[in-house]
Order: C-alpha cells, then structure tokens, then sequence
C-alpha cells in the first residue's frame, strides 16, 4: 500500500473543502484507508492514523474504531508513540470503557520509568481519565511520585492525586505526610499544584479543614513573598508576581478561615496588604483583588477591613470593563444585607449603572438600588428609580414597578407621598405593573380619608383623554364612581381645585366604556363607576339610566349581567339603591408582607368588591380543581369551591336578582355595597352561616394545636384551627406559609382536596410571594364542612417559582388533631 497522507496534508485538504458535503466525504474516504491500515496491522504509520483520527475526532465525526490502537501505542517503547497513544486515550476514551483493565498495568510501568517525560504522560492519562477502580490500584504509586525530588513530577504528581481524591475520598489520608512537604518548595509550579490539592482536600473533609488551618502562617508567609519580591520575569504577568498562585492561596484562606477566629485573625494583616498594595490598572490585579475582596467577607475579618473591602467594589464600578463592573454589583448585593452603611457610600455609582448600556448590569444595578433603599433616602432613591422606569427597557418594568410599589409600602414618609408614587408608577407603565396593584392602591386610598378629594382630581386629570394604562383607568374608575361628588364640588386643600360639571364626568367614563383600548375588566369599572355616581349626582340620573339601559343588551356577558341588575335597581328596587351604592368603608388590611387582601368591615370575606379579575395565585378555575384530583388519583376526592368570580362569570346571571327578589339580605346590613361593585355568586349554605349577627368564629386556636403540614426546600407550611359558632360542623384551618431560603419563592399557589363526605372552600390568599429569610408569611383561608364528624384527610398541592425554576410537589395532610374534626 502506498504510504498514507500526513496529518498537515489532511488537514489542509479537509480546509479546501467548500461545502459540508464534500468535508464529510474526504472525511469517510480517509477513515476507509485508516481501518484498512488497522486491519493490516501496519505498525509504520500507527502513530501518524491515530492522530488523524484525532483530528477527526475533533472536528466532530466518530473515531471510536482506534481505542485499540491507542492501546497498542501506549505499549510501544517509542516516546512518540506513547504520546500520541496516551493523548489518543484521554480523547477517544472514558471511565466507563471496559479497556481500561488493559490500560492499568501500562500506566503503572510507565509510572515507573527511568525517563521523566514518560512518568509525566502516564500521570496526565490517569488525572485526567483513571477510573474510581484505576485510582485505588495506582494510589501508591501516586504518592511516591510526590515524594520525589524532582519538581516536574511532584507537580503532576499532585493534580493527579486531586483527581484520584475525587474519584476515592477514602485514599484522602494517603496523601497527608506527602502533602504538608509540598509548601516548602521553592518551585512555583509544585506550590501552586500543592494549594490546589490542599483546597480540594480541606473542601472534602471536615477533619482535615481542622488539621490544616494551623498551616495558615505558612500560607500567609508564601502570600507576602509575592506581593513583596522584587521582579521575577520567569512568573511576572503585567508587573504583578505569579497573579495565579495569589489567586490560589487567597482562595484557600477563605476556606481556612470561615467560621474560624484565630486564622481569620491570622490572614487580616496580609489581606489589608494585598488590598491596598495590588496595582489596579491591569485585569490581573483586579483578579487578585477581588479574590481578596470575597475572602474578607467569607472570614471573620475585622470591621475596617470589610469596609475596605466593598470600597475596593465601589472602584470597580467606576472601571470601563463591563465584567468587572458586573462583578461588582453582584457581589455589593451578596454583602449588603450585613455591610449595608459601608454599601450605602456607594449608592450614588450604583445608581449612575442604572444607565448603562448593558442590560445585564442594568438589572443588576436595579437590584441593589432597591436593596438600599431605607426610611432615610426613600424619596431621593424612588426619584431615580422612577426615572429609570421612565426610559428602561420593556422588560424591566414589571420587575421595577413591583419593587417601587414594595418600597413605597414601607418607607412611604407620608400617605399623599405614596399615592402620588403609585400612581406616577401606573402612568409610566400601568401596563406592566401586577394584578394586585389596582386593589391595594385602593386599599390605600380608601384608608386615606383625608385624600380622598386630591386623589379623585389627580386621577380625573392623569385619564384626560389617555386610556393606554388600563390598570391607572381602572382605579381613577373606582374612584370617580366613589368619590364623584368630592369631584365635582371642587373642594380639595391640597392643591388649586378643578372645576368639572357632573356631564364632564359622565363623558369620561362613557368615553372608557367605548374605547378600544379598554378591557373588559375596566368597561366593568366604568359602568359599575357610573352606576354609583347615580347616588352621588343630581342632575344627570336620566342620562346614567339611559346608558345603563344601553349595555343591557352588550354581547359582553359580564357588561350585560351588570347592566340588567342596575336597571333593575332603578325600577323594581329604587327604593334600595341609595343604600345599596353607599361610599365603601374603610378597608382592613390582611397581612403587611406583599400584597394585600381586602376585606369589609362588616364581616363578609368576599374581596371581589375590589377585583373584578382574580390575581394570579387567587383561587383555581373548577377546571384547574379537577386537574388536581386527576393528579391526586382516586375517586374519592370532592374539588375546591372556588370563592371569587372569574372575569366574566356567565353562570351567575341572575343572581343578585334572585337575592333581592328575597328582600332579605341573608343578615347582612342594609348599606352593604358588595352588589354595586361586582355580581356575588351563590355559595352553599353553610358558608354563609357566619353573615349573621354573631361572631363567625369561637377563637379556640389554643385549644388545637396547630401542625405542620409541609416543610421541604425551605418551604413550610402550618395549620391553625378555629370553629364556627354558628355551625360546629364547620373548621376553618388558616394555612400559613414561610420561605427560610435566600430567595423569595414568586407566584406561589396552594391547592387543597379532600374526601367527597366533606366539602372544602379555598379563600384567596394574602399574596403571590413568599418572603426569602422567614420575613413574612402568606396566609389563606380554607373552610371545611365535616357533617359526619370524619377523621380529616387532605391532599395539597403546591406550586411556585424559585431561584428561576417552576417548583411543584404534592403531599398528604392526615395529622389532622382530633379537636378539629371531632
């Protein structure tokens, strides 16, 4: 045969290919003479195929026919041969290849050979490739090639035993005596190799974490060698001594010192040297400084030097390289729940990042401008962040607005201060703000009594003409319909009142319930707004009349089913109207952790007065109950009720008719407001037992233990229980939800179901979010009737986001105590 091609000559013909076609046809050409070479046992031209086929590994097409060959050539006495066989190993082979049985005693001969060079590739293959199996029958031989003088071998010799650790933990005590001798060398490349595989072995056991932290003055001596040598051009990068090796012993250090006084004290003085004496103007030194940086807030260092070290993060933020600007502010926000004064010094940089270009900084910058925000600097901080949702990109506004309406809620330094920011919030990007923005800004403005007049004009002036931010239509909807009459008498203290006639109004909101921007949802606002402001005007009840009567025939059915139950109010019902459309009282709120449920005074738990569409984690369509039951399994399980209306509740038509055809409100005070807002749907009976004039429930939470019925990755979850005075047959368990992660848990949502003997309602929950650090709780309400008096037997479900990942996971509940169900 003629002799095969050389490897330069292939692949400058595989180059001159110009499509993939013709790349993969030289390719299976070559292979062809390369397995017919291999079958004709042409010892010549071994070494030259295997490494063509290398290079076709490379480029991604199959070379797994010459493992053997590989083998071959790490038996030949040529070093040539050995090279290219033990480079061909470590490529085409893995530790789950049964040749690696053939491959042992090789490697061990050659562990044991005269000439440096070949000890070297021996010790390569097996760091890189041994098998769990390979390393427990070559340890020995390992450990004496670290006791060797030579430094070319101990340094090999030592990444090849971080590999064996790793594949055999247990071998780890082997490595010990060897492993303290290392430090004392002079060779860079030995010490450095030596902190690696100290680290690897500190990072793996505890036991020898202990033993080796009495080597951190060692460690601390090697340390100030290299900031305090002179120049060395064989390990000088940019000016800087063996950047690498730093890198490395500071990275230990951090591991030597966590939790531990006396090293931490030991490594303060070098670390404060390295701080301040590392040049900055090159990547080399900023490599080094922020290594230092994270070991002083990993140790138990010394206050001054924690506040140097997050100084040494605001200069990163003032450098023109992106990445070290982004590293910055991820570790600024790591630190600034335990640093948070020395981080404030930087709040001015942190907010010149809000306008970088680069996206990844911008969220970044985002995220720890909110962290900082306190009591003190709410109003110069919310000025910037507002600004910022101002001109930000599209997908930063949700995230921004979310963390605006958060800050404003518990820094807000006055009541006029916070309705002014949610609603500067709503006219930028009312868009993109979340469903329980527009109740808990109405939640807010109910409860301030004496802003009810500047709010209804700001609000009246905000839609003049632009309806494009649905939820700010929605809530100057609500508060036109209640405040109407504050409106149009022009009383306001705040500021130079407007003068609007009742007609200017009206034209508003019909102009809302005709827009083509206005959802269904807000045309619901508008017409419930204008049937209120019948009670509230004087001159313009015939033309309110009139439009009700119009969208009593709308082929929206929640528009139409509102429309026919005003107009019956009008007619049948007048005399009740007045009552019925009073001004809504002060409302209460829930929880003070994210948002807030609305609840009357007067004892209904119903919030749909306020939403006309369901948050997100609010309770589950049936359909989505019945989904749950096909999860759970059996037959035996009655589905949630459900206890707010959809968006268009079709199937209730009719039912505020029906209620008011009876007269008597099942209890309830004559000026309840629930109808003029949004239609109720009918609920079974025993959940409307507590309407009554009684107390709804006995408090006897201390008289059944609560239990815990969930609690993994960080989530848990606690019953407590109460029983209804009016119906002993009725439980009412309050879930209550904690989060002890570093993350918020988001989009959180409970579902419950349980035996068909019972029957089971599910409130809404008091927020979507679950608070990172156990700094607040989600609470929800669940009702139980147990007419048989049966053990309690419950299956949940659970789903939420955290750390960027769906989480979901069903449980069973049968801990039930007896006083809960008995």
């Amino acid at each position: 045969m003629p002799a095969p091609i050389r490897l330069r000559e292939l692949i400058r013909t595989i180059r001159t290919a110009r499509t993939q076609a013709e790349e993969r046809e030289m390719i299976q050409k070559e292979c062809a003479a390369i397995r017919s070479s291999f079958r004709e046992e042409d010892n010549t031209y071994r070494c030259r195929n295997v490494a063509k086929l290398l290079y076709m590994h490379m480029l991604g097409y199959p070379a797994h026919f010459g493992q053997l060959e590989c083998l071959k050539l790490i038996a030949s006495q040529k070093f040539t041969d050995k090279r290219i066989g033990y480079l061909g190993a470590m490529l085409l082979l893995d530790e789950r290849q049964d040749v690696h049985l053939l491959m042992t005693n090789c490697i061990k001969n050659d562990l044991n050979h005269s000439t440096q060079f070949v000890q070297g590739l021996a010790l390569c293959t097996l760091g890189c490739m041994g098998s769990s199996e390979m390393c427990r029958d070559l340890a020995g031989e390992v450990e004496k090639l670290l006791k060797t003088s030579n430094s070319y071998l101990r340094k090999k010799a030592a990444l090849c035993a971080v590999h064996v650790i790793r594949k055999v933990p247990e071998l780890m005590e082997m490595f010990l005596p060897a492993t303290k001798n290392l430090l004392n060398e002079k060779n860079h490349g030995v010490l450095h190799t030596s902190v690696v595989l100290l680290t690897e072995m500190c990072e793996r056991s505890p036991d020898m974490l202990a033993h080796f932290r009495k080597l951190v003055p060692q460690l601390v001596r090697i340390l100030k060698n290299l900031i305090m040598s002179g120049y060395s051009p064989e390990h000088d990068v940019s000016g800087i001594s063996d950047p690498f090796l730093q890198v490395r012993i500071l990275r230990l250090l951090r591991i030597l010192g966590r939790n531990d006084d006396d090293s931490s004290e030991a490594m303060n003085d070098i670390l404060a040297q390295v701080a301040t004496n590392t040049e900055t103007s090159k990547n080399v030194g900023n490599a080094i400084l922020y290594e230092t940086v994270l070991t002083i807030m990993d140790i138990k260092s010394e206050s001054g030097l924690r506040v140097l070290a997050i100084n040494i993060l605001g200069r990163f933020l003032l450098n023109n390289d992106k990445n070290i600007r982004y590293v910055a502010l991820t570790s600024l926000l790591k630190t600034v729940q335990t640093d948070h004064n020395a981080v404030q010094r930087h709040r001015s940089t942190i907010v010149d990042c809000l306008k970088d270009l680069d996206v990844s900084i911008k969220r970044r910058a985002m995220e720890l401008s909110f962290a900082l925000v306190n009591g003190n600097n709410i109003r110069g901080m919310m000025k910037e962040l507002l600004y910022f949702l101002d001109s930000c990109e599209p997908e930063f506004k949700a995230d921004c607005a979310s963390g605006i309406f958060l800050a404003a809620e518990k820094y807000a330094p006055s009541k006029r201060w916070h309705i002014d920011t949610i609603m500067r919030v709503l006219t930028t990007a009312g868009s993109y703000v979340r469903d329980d923005a527009v109740p808990n800004l109405i939640q807010l403005i109910t409860n301030s009594v004496e802003m009810h007049a500047y709010t209804v004009q700001r609000l009246y002036k905000a839609i003049l003409g632009d309806y494009s931010q649905q939820p700010l239509v929605q809530v100057a909807a609500w508060c036109i319909g209640e405040y109407g009459d504050l409106l149009v008498s022009g009383q306001c203290e705040e500021e130079e009142p407007i003068q609007v006639t009742e007609d200017e109004v009206l034209d508003i909101l019909e102009s809302v319930l005709i827009s083509n921007m206005s959802t269904s949802v807000t045309r619901g606002y508008a017409l419930t707004a204008i049937m209120k402001l019948s009670t509230r005007f004087t001159c313009t009840v015939n033309r309110i009349k009139k439009v009700v009567s119009i969208y009593g025939s709308s082929i929206d059915v929640e528009l139409q089913q509102r429309a026919v139950e005003y107009n019956a109010l009008f007619k049948k019902y007048d005399h009740m109207r007045s009552a019925l459309l009073e001004r809504m009282p002060v409302m209460e709120k829930v929880t003070t952790n994210g948002p807030t449920e609305i609840v009357q005074t007067n004892g209904e738990t119903e919030p749909a007065p306020l939403e006309t569409k369901p948050p997100p984690s609010g309770p589950q369509p049936t359909s989505q109950a019945n989904d749950l039951l096909d999860l759970l399994g059996g037959n035996d399980i009655t589905p949630v009720i459900p206890t707010a209306p959809t968006s268009k509740p079709a199937s209730a038509g009719g039912e505020l008719l029906d209620l008011l055809g009876d007269i008597n409100l099942t209890g309830a005070p004559a000026a309840a407001p629930a109808p003029a807002s949004v239609p109720q749907i009918s609920q079974p009976p025993f959940l409307l037992d507590g309407l009554s004039s009684q107390p709804l429930f006995n408090d006897i939470a201390a008289g059944i233990p609560s239990i815990t019925a969930y609690s993994k990755n960080g989530l848990k979850i606690e019953f407590t229980f109460e029983r209804s005075n009016t119906n002993p047959s009725v439980t009412v368990i309050t879930i209550q939800a904690s989060n002890s992660t570093e993350l918020d848990m988001t989009d959180f949502v409970f579902q419950a179901a349980v035996p068909k003997t019972f029957q089971l309602q599910l409130l809404s929950p008091s927020s979507s979010i679950v608070p990172a650090f156990n700094t607040g709780t989600i609470t929800q309400v669940i009702k139980v009737l147990n007419p048989q008096k049966q053990q309690l037997r419950m299956r949940i479900k659970l789903t939420y986001n955290h750390k960027g990942s769906a989480m979901q996971d069903l449980a069973e509940v049968n801990n039930f105590p007896p006083q809960s169900w008995q």
